[in-house]
């Protein structure tokens, strides 16, 4: 069978395909040479993260397709419904990087409660003629043990966000629509590990009671996090989302900020992504970075090995 890799997976999930017999084909297709490239080549399976967009005139007009791999977690750019009408398999790998997404978060946030971020942009202009009264500014910050964290969606990633909180000492608070009750695990590097179990609480709970919000909800067709909800949240509050851009109104985001509702906000991903708006990026209450939180060396490879024995595994 032949696979097309039209978006970057490591070369150890590409050697275990190749070693299955699989031909496996790693050209960068341009989205509107994709149908023509499929038909052209015969490709039976074609492999994604982000980039490509696998839509409804895709998966209509190539009748070879019969699996879409994404090499990470969301589904958002796979018409997945149209795809089952057309009865085309689609696989993704849920577990492959939450550890990194759940570490970014936390990049994040000690960047913004020690005003890393915004020092690293101010110490090489003036950290020679202004040192002093640079570390006045940035000696206000806070410790996060003690601290509640509220996590919207405790899926892989919320629950891998949760471990790392309540390994540093803090309350863990979430909301989901689907997990009234779950236990979490953290495991230590000797093997020793202890549990914890938290109980859902409703999206108005956790905006009034979180002092830092995580968000690791889907895709959505209306924000998340809007005017309404900043407005229930604590004075001060720090806000990290690595999930999806337009989960969080970014307008309202901004004005938060400047009206002091928000202390510092930390973003992977934007509403106008691949072009972030540039009042987001000039922002110096802002953590930025450009959509990494799966992309680790160890997650690319997990991701890689976890879609290749996916594929392998359906086509037996």
């Amino acid at each position: 069978m032949k696979i097309l890799v039209n978006d970057r997976i490591s070369q150890i999930g590409i050697n275990a395909l190749e070693n299955a017999g699989f031909e496996v084909n790693t050209t960068k297709v341009a989205q509107e040479q994709l149908i023509h490239y499929i038909n052209k080549n015969g490709i039976d399976i074609l492999l994604v993260r982000s980039a490509t967009q696998v839509g409804k005139d895709v998966l209509a007009n190539c009748p070879s397709l019969k699996i879409v791999g994404r090499a990470g977690v969301g589904l958002d750019n796979i018409d997945v419904t149209y795809a089952k009408q057309k009865g085309i398999k689609v696989l993704n790998t849920p577990d492959a990087s939450s550890a990194s997404v759940a570490e970014l978060v936390f990049a994040h946030l000690f960047s913004g409660v020690r005003f890393v971020h915004d020092s690293n942009r101010s110490m090489p202009l003036e950290g020679d003629s202004k040192f002093n009264m640079l570390k006045k500014a940035y000696s206000k910050g806070v410790e996060l043990k003690g601290k509640t964290l509220g996590i919207v969606g405790f899926g892989k990633i919320g629950q891998a966000t949760a471990k790392i909180a309540l390994g540093i000492g803090m309350h863990v608070i979430y909301h989901d629509h689907h997990r009234e009750e779950t236990t979490v695990k953290v495991s230590f590097f000797d093997g020793q590990s202890i549990s914890f179990n938290l109980k859902n609480n409703s999206m108005e709970q956790l905006l009034k009671s979180a002092d830092f919000i995580s968000m690791h909800v889907p895709a959505q067709k209306h924000y998340a996090i809007g005017k309404n909800e900043f407005e229930l949240m604590k004075d001060g509050v720090g806000i990290i989302n690595t999930a999806r851009g337009g989960v969080i109104d970014e307008v309202a985001l901004v004005d938060a900020l400047e009206n002091g509702k928000v202390l510092f906000a930390g973003l992977d991903v934007y509403e106008s992504e691949p072009s972030p708006e540039i009042r987001i990026l000039m922002h110096p209450q802002i953590s930025l970075t450009p959509h990494i939180g799966g992309s680790t060396l160890e997650a690319q490879e997990r991701v890689g090995m976890e879609l290749a024995n996916l594929i392998i595994d359906q086509t037996k």
